[in-house]
């Protein structure tokens, strides 16, 4: 996994996590879902960059 695609997932998980916290906060469970979906997201955006490095080695 490319340095460049390791912080996209990171950012993309901190802004999912950002996300859930706001909409829980304020009660709007359609943003605190979209959260969990974003980090859902680039968890498996991850995962997929770790398969495809362990395929390349």
């Amino acid at each position: 996994m490319s340095t460049v695609d390791k912080i996209k997932n990171t950012l993309d998980d901190v802004e999912g996590k950002a996300k859930e916290a706001l909409g829980r906060v304020s009660g709007d469970h359609k943003t605190e879902a979209e959260g969990k979906t974003d980090q859902a997201k680039a968890d498996l955006k991850s995962a997929g960059e770790k398969a495809k490095d362990a395929f390349k080695h």
